[in-house]
């Protein structure tokens, strides 16, 4: 029980302490000052004590019922200035402006506000008026009407600093000052104001009339530039009319132009088809035809060849065969007409019979070799006869073929013979270029096959038969081929 009241007795105490630091406990906010006085205190920065306590910021205890707290608003506060002055020309005025000022942040400034104003803070501004309104009339007072227009800032600026003084005696410093308006009953302003309107007036109009006259001429430019804008566009579009015109007209022109084109194109691809289908024909032909044709031609010709090379050669063997064996005879007969005219000759009975023998062997060996020689000629003359027929029999089944073939035979001779005519031309001038000199050599060439075209006309002239109509069979195989060299038989004795 006895700890109990103790500890209660104790929680009691502790309550009260606090509940009597909370009433002693005074905290200043940051925009007022706490002015405690009941005792003396020594402030900083003033030497003498100013039998109060000033506060800002922080807290402090206060003794009940032996000091007393008070507070001083260090707000922003602000006063309207309607103040009648009159200039040093004596012209009346009425100047409206603002005052906005405060209670200073040092302690000075506050003891002096505290002592001034403590009980009076609403009476603060009214104050400030009359500060301002007394210097306001001074300094107006000394400037004129002009002054005052153009350098208002002059009439701020001694208006403050006028006042600083006393309102530092009165712990207010100026935040800030601005003179709003300042009225003129008299229409002092408006007079100085109207030579100077006059001046702009007549500025004004000077410019006007130099901006109407500028935009005149700028206008008739424009008119002018107009015109000339005017006149380059119709000649564009007259322009751009007759290339129109052009344009139509040769649209006009480009249908039967056109189908004039078409026209002509459709017959270059016929002709080319026409000259596409002549030379497959002719290449069927060549295939079909002549080549065959040509062929057979050669197999016959290279066969009578063959058979008279045949014949000729078994001739001549024969005939050299048969020379050989004369040879061989007269030898033989000589041997032995020598032999018996030795045998004569030993005998002494047989000279003249043995001299008569060789001669008799001698015109034998001679005979022998005759006969081989004419045996040959025949020979030859047979197979060339032969050779001839197998030409003939060519030429009536394929005439066309056999004169190509012997016109290409010749060929080369007969290019050279008609190129010869170029052969004394210095100059030659040619009128188409290539084309010209294509068709000149082309002429030339054609030249040197009139071969063909007499082989042709002998070859018309033939009968139904196969014979010629005039001359003999081998007349057709003259004109193309050199006529056969004859070998002459020599007979001796």
């Amino acid at each position: 029980m006895v700890v109990g009241v103790v500890a209660g007795a104790v929680v009691v105490a502790v309550l009260v302490l606090i509940g009597l630091f909370k009433m002693m406990w005074r905290v200043a906010e940051p925009n007022e000052a706490l002015i405690i006085s009941g005792s003396k205190h020594r402030t900083e920065g003033i030497e003498e004590g100013l039998g109060f306590r000033i506060v800002t910021g922080r807290g402090t205890l206060v003794l009940p019922g032996v000091q007393a707290v008070r507070k001083l608003s260090l707000d922003l506060n602000e006063t309207e200035l309607h103040v009648d002055c009159v200039t040093h020309q004596g012209i009346p005025l009425k100047v409206r402006g603002v005052v906005i000022f405060k209670v200073g942040d040092d302690f000075v400034s506050i003891a002096n506000a505290a002592r001034r104003f403590l009980d009076q803070q609403k009476l603060m501004a009214e104050r400030v008026h009359n500060v301002f309104a007394g210097h306001l009339r001074s300094i107006v007072g000394g400037l004129t009407v002009e002054d005052m227009i153009r350098d208002r800032e002059k009439l701020t600026g001694q208006t403050r600093a006028a006042c600083g003084t006393e309102m530092e005696k009165l712990g207010l410093i100026v935040d800030s000052l601005q003179i709003h308006e300042i009225e003129d009953p008299t229409g002092y302003i408006q007079n100085l104001a109207m030579p100077h309107a006059a001046a702009v007036q007549r500025d004004a109009r000077i410019a006007q009339a130099e901006a109407n006259r500028l935009a005149t001429e700028a206008e008739q430019q424009s008119f002018a530039r107009m015109a000339e804008a005017t006149r380059d566009s119709e000649i564009l579009q007259a322009g751009y009319q007759a290339e129109r015109d052009k344009a139509a007209a040769k649209a006009q022109q480009a249908g039967p132009l056109a189908a004039a084109a078409a026209r002509q194109e459709v017959v270059v691809q016929e002709t080319r088809v026409a000259e596409l289908e002549a030379h497959r024909r002719e290449q069927q032909l060549q295939a079909d035809v002549r080549k065959p044709a040509d062929a057979k031609a050669y197999e016959k010709r290279t066969l009578a060849e063959a058979e008279r090379d045949a014949r000729i050669s078994a001739a001549q063997a024969k005939a050299k065969e048969t020379e050989l064996a004369a040879a061989a005879e007269a030898t033989r007969v000589k041997a032995a007409a020598a032999a018996e005219a030795e045998a004569t000759e030993a005998r002494g009975t047989a000279s003249a019979a043995a001299t008569r023998a060789t001669g008799e062997a001698e015109a034998a060996a001679a005979q022998a070799k005759g006969l081989a020689q004419a045996e040959a000629a025949r020979a030859r003359g047979l197979a060339e006869a032969e050779a001839i027929k197998a030409r003939a029999a060519a030429l009536a089944e394929n005439q066309e073929a056999v004169v190509a073939q012997q016109l290409a035979e010749k060929w080369p001779e007969i290019v050279q013979a008609g190129a010869s005519a170029f052969g004394n031309v210095d100059n030659m001038v040619l009128l188409n270029g290539a084309d010209g000199m294509g068709e000149l050599f082309a002429k030339a060439l054609t030249m040197g096959g009139t071969g063909l075209g007499l082989a042709r006309r002998l070859l018309a002239g033939m009968g139904e038969g196969g014979q010629p109509a005039h001359g003999d069979p081998s007349s057709l195989d003259a004109a193309v081929t050199p006529p056969p060299q004859r070998v002459p038989v020599e007979q001796e004795g």
